[in-house]
């Protein structure tokens, strides 16, 4: 007996939606898209959500609809960072709400950081020992720890790939080539707002999800496949990073692996997951696809079980 589930997901930079058969003990996915959108844009200046990038994300809200209407059971709303930081959030979820039928939960840094610890663990098979996952997005990074399906201790940072090429624009290499003055600047207004992170304990496993992650992962691979997870080295990121800034934004857009929409906001997103690796005492972490969509919707069937058939007498 299948149940398929599914979620769509307002990030800061991409509109996201997940199909899964949450049947199984171990879901199967069945289809995962994503759009960029960036609603997230202009927000550190205005406050507000912008009318062009609400536009694009509800023209992607309709499309992922569009995908898999007629083919699950139960449909989620979600939204993360920009939403719940936008004065005119509430409006924008209400018109989000007419075109889906159902409520949006903005999500707060704790729910984020837990539902992506929950998807990331499922991927990594039995649980030895305390495992930290970590989600990059647009516009903030959450932290979590544990050793069950519910994490320990949880973190929510003010800071992703978006905001903080937002505020150092060269970044983006709209400008040209990125200088190192620039990086360093970076990496210190990172460090600044990770420090939380210092104050966690060690873990024995670090799991990263997002999609700078992944996309760093099919940067090293050279590839634009899907990967379901891969181990990244800070030596991966740190050329990687060299790589990118010694690029354009035009010419980012032709390295083998990267997603164009990326281009400008990948530098930040990889100077971020550096830092956090710094902050965690670690060397390395493996980047996985299973991430908050996917364990929000095992947090909604925790909550409410799908019933086995009956079985006829």
């Amino acid at each position: 007996m299948s149940k398929h589930h599914a979620v769509i997901s307002i990030g800061t930079n991409s509109t996201r939606v997940l199909l899964a058969d949450m049947a199984p003990d171990v879901p199967h996915v069945d289809l995962a898209r994503s759009i960029g959108t960036r609603i997230g844009e202009g927000l550190r200046e205005s406050g507000h959500l912008g009318i062009e990038p609400m536009a694009r994300t509800l023209d992607a809200v309709r499309s992922h609809l569009r995908a898999v209407r007629g083919h699950y059971v139960r449909l989620f709303a979600i939204a993360t960072s920009a939403v719940r930081r936008a004065e005119n959030g509430p409006q924008f979820t209400a018109e989000v709400q007419k075109l889906l039928g159902v409520p949006v939960h903005v999500l707060s840094g704790d729910e984020e950081a837990t539902a992506s610890y929950r998807g990331a663990i499922s991927a990594l098979g039995p649980m030895h020992g305390e495992v930290g996952v970590i989600d990059t997005g647009g516009g903030s990074t959450e932290y979590a720890i544990g050793s069950s399906p519910t994490p320990a201790r949880t973190v929510s940072c003010e800071i992703g790939a978006v905001r903080l090429t937002e505020a150092i624009p060269a970044l983006s290499g709209r400008e040209g080539i990125v200088d190192l003055d620039t990086i360093e600047r970076a990496r210190r207004l990172a460090r600044e707002a990770l420090a939380p992170l210092a104050e966690f304990p060690a873990v024995e496993r670090l799991a990263f999800v997002g999609g700078s992650a992944t996309t760093a992962a099919a940067i090293v691979r050279g590839k634009k496949n899907k990967i379901d997870r891969f181990e990244l080295t800070r030596s991966d990121l740190q050329r990687a990073l060299v790589r990118l800034c010694a690029l354009s934004y035009k010419e980012r857009k032709d390295v083998p692996g990267i997603k164009p929409q990326r281009a400008d906001i990948l530098p930040a997103g990889i100077i971020v997951l550096e830092t956090v690796l710094d902050l965690v005492g670690s060397d390395r972490a493996v980047a996985t696809t299973a991430d908050l969509l996917l364990g929000y919707l095992l947090a909604q069937r925790d909550q409410h079980p799908i019933a086995a058939p009956a079985i006829p007498h």
